[in-house]
């Protein structure tokens, strides 16, 4: 999985954050802004729709009329799966799965669709270097 984590921070450009609002009091919230601050584009994705640091917001993974390069889900374990097929159905690269989110049957069906993979781990953590 390790290899997997280096290749997506290193070769990836636009995160759509599922579960991202406009509450600084949110994890997802500052895992954003810690991706803004080393270059990433990030998406909010949360039914609400709301502009989130600047960028305007989605109410769904297929309502962003571009390229995702990353789905980041911030959702609880036993919601996380549908948006790890909804990244494969809109052609996203990879999927990452947040601390403590953990669906060893959506990892399987995300790895056999030929997408990098990662769970239970946060790329603030993760990050290496400046």
């Amino acid at each position: 999985m390790r290899d997997d984590v280096e290749w997506i921070l290193e070769n990836t450009q636009v995160w759509a954050i599922v579960g991202l609002s406009d509450n600084p009091s949110r994890a997802a919230h500052g895992v954003a802004r810690f991706l803004q601050q080393r270059g990433k584009r990030i998406v909010p994705v949360h039914p609400a729709a709301e502009t989130v640091h600047g960028e305007q917001g989605y109410a769904s993974l297929k309502d962003i009329p571009f390229e995702v390069d990353v789905v980041d889900v911030f959702r609880r374990s036993e919601d996380a799966g549908q948006f790890a097929d909804e990244a494969v159905e809109i052609g996203a690269k990879a999927v990452w799965f947040q601390l403590g989110v953990v669906d060893d049957e959506a990892f399987r069906r995300t790895k056999d669709a030929g997408l990098r993979m990662v769970m239970d781990v946060c790329p603030a953590i993760e990050w290496r270097g400046p």
